[in-house]
């Protein structure tokens, strides 16, 4: 077995869970082969000390019983899907309600509850891979997947590749929640964010886009210029009240299929930074708001309200019931592909 390859326990049925551990330069980052989990994110602060930006559980068990979807890969369809149905070509396809009424992040087993396949290894680079059966979770088409971590370069790159023999609707992200300040520091209400994007998309109750390309002027949902996470989530605003915080999809400005800037992130603390660049239409920013302590995370430490973002790539929630929209089905026979980079740096 590669010396970055170890077993991370077993799941009920016997097959082994692994942890697999890249490495370049200075950075190193930790994937389960179960949900694709990015499970540790190592990257030196303003004074070279390694610090684990990446919120993650330390055994198997942990991952198993949580409900918050800690680092995985998301799929077949990221986000929430109004009223748990899609029609496609004329036919309804109803889908898992796990959400109220509604289909969230897959279903009652996603790709986030796989056990995905190891299809290349090097030092620096994995590639996993997927095959979600016709009918899994109520999508049409036999859709094959795969996804390559890459370090390199001072960023880690998330690099997504599906094919369907079928129409179907993909939307594959990362779960992952960031705390630049250390995985176990508690909130990020003093991080600095800003967002590459002059529009987002308003929800109603369930958290549901309503349709409306808003724009983000005079209101608490512009962060194009960087603000104090802390000074933004709990002001007195109708979206800010129905998402109990940051909970909303931004849509990127810039052209949809090129790799452009969508995010950047600051802790003052360490100094270290986060860039995001990616290819899809937009990002869900995501400020942790249902994080409730439970199950503690790695070395005892439980992730509370707000300790961990997630800056989510995608196509905008509910996009199949909202043709202004960007389209997120795949037709068959042809291959959907997404790129999304996070560079990590460190300022005085």
């Amino acid at each position: 077995m590669e010396q970055n390859r170890v077993p991370f326990g077993a799941l009920p049925d016997g097959r082994v869970v692994e942890a697999i551990t890249l490495k370049e330069g200075k950075q190193t980052c930790t994937v389960l082969t179960w949900g694709g989990a990015l499970q540790a994110l190592t990257t030196p602060d303003r004074n070279g000390v390694p610090v684990d930006i990446l919120l993650g559980y330390g055994i198997l068990e942990d991952y198993l019983r949580q409900d918050k979807y800690l680092g995985a890969l998301i799929g077949r369809c990221g986000n929430r899907t109004a009223n748990a149905a899609f029609s496609l070509n004329g036919k309804e396809y109803p889908l898992y309600a796990n959400d109220g009424p509604n289909h969230l992040h897959g279903g009652k087993e996603g790709f986030d509850r796989k056990l995905w396949t190891v299809e290349e290894l090097t030092e620096n680079t994995l590639t996993l891979s997927l095959v979600s059966p016709d009918g899994e979770e109520g999508y049409p088409g036999t859709l094959t997947v795969a996804v390559t971590y890459r370090l390199g370069g001072g960023a880690l790159t998330i690099e997504y590749e599906a094919f369907s023999d079928a129409d179907t609707v993909c939307n594959l992200t990362s779960h992952a929640y960031f705390n630049l300040s250390g995985h176990g520091s508690g909130s990020v209400e003093n991080h600095l964010l800003s967002l590459n994007a002059s529009r987002y998309t308003p929800v109603g109750p369930g958290l549901i886009p309503t349709g409306e390309l808003a724009s983000v002027e005079d209101t608490p949902m512009d962060l194009r210029v960087p603000k104090r996470l802390g000074d933004g989530w709990d002001q007195d605003f109708e979206q800010l009240r129905l998402g109990g915080g940051y909970d909303h999809n931004w849509c990127i400005d810039g052209d949809i299929g090129t790799l452009r800037p969508f995010a950047k992130a600051y802790a003052a603390d360490t100094g270290i930074t986060l860039t995001l660049e990616a290819t899809l239409p937009g990002v869900q920013f995501y400020a942790g708001n249902f994080l409730d302590g439970s199950p503690k995370g790695k070395g005892g430490v439980p992730y509370g309200c707000r300790g961990g973002f997630c800056l989510e790539t995608q196509f905008y929630p509910d996009s199949i019931h909202h043709e202004n929209f960007p389209s997120p089905v795949l037709k068959a026979g042809e291959t959907w592909r997404h790129t999304a980079r996070f560079s990590f740096g460190a300022e005085g």
